[in-house]
């Protein structure tokens, strides 16, 4: 299983993901530490991407 890590900058990653996905807001990559699983909750209903391919973008970042 897939684990979401959160490494280095959070800002650079979350600035990353708004190029690649525009329709997502501040609120959609509101990170709580501990709370990876609902942050990944709210980009995939965001850009309807799965769960799968949020980490296969997010850690190659």
């Amino acid at each position: 299983m897939n684990k979401l890590l959160i490494k280095g900058n959070w800002n650079e990653l979350k600035g990353k993901l708004k190029q690649k996905y525009a329709e997502l807001s501040d609120d959609d990559l509101a990170y709580v530490e501990g709370k990876e699983d609902e942050l990944l909750g709210r980009i995939q209903k965001a850009t309807g991407k799965t769960k799968e391919e949020l980490l296969n973008v997010i850690n190659k970042f």
